[in-house]
């Protein structure tokens, strides 16, 4: 029983030994696809075109906005120029009339403070 044993695993092992020996049978084995490889180069080729010519776009709306940019910040700058030049006039006009409004009313209207002290009554001063 031992010699069958033997045997069969002799048996066992030369078969092993030859199946890790045996060369791989090229027509057996699934051929590669060269045409999904140049298919995927082209793809990518034509995704990183794509890229491209969406970032030249990109780049030329920036460019666009900032020139724009800049003339509106120009522009704002007038404006608030401007608009200090007005405020300095209205000031210099307010501070005028002012003026003119206050002599004008120092002479007509009586100061009540003094009018009010000299005629109080004693009286209605303690309510």
């Amino acid at each position: 029983m031992r010699s069958e044993m033997n045997e069969l695993h002799e048996g066992q092992q030369s078969q092993m030994d030859n199946s890790t020996l045996t060369p791989i049978d090229p027509s057996k084995t699934p051929p590669v696809n060269h045409d999904v490889s140049q298919a995927s180069s082209q793809k990518t080729q034509k995704n990183f075109t794509a890229m491209e010519r969406l970032n030249s776009k990109l780049y030329l709306q920036n460019c666009y906005i900032m020139k724009e940019n800049e003339r509106l910040r120009k522009k704002a700058q007038v404006l608030n120029q401007e608009n200090q030049a007005l405020l300095s006039e209205l000031k210099q006009k307010l501070s005028k009339t002012n003026s003119k409004g206050n002599a004008a009313a120092n002479n007509n209207i009586p100061d009540l403070n003094l009018s009010s002290s000299s005629t109080q009554n004693p009286s209605s001063s303690s309510n």
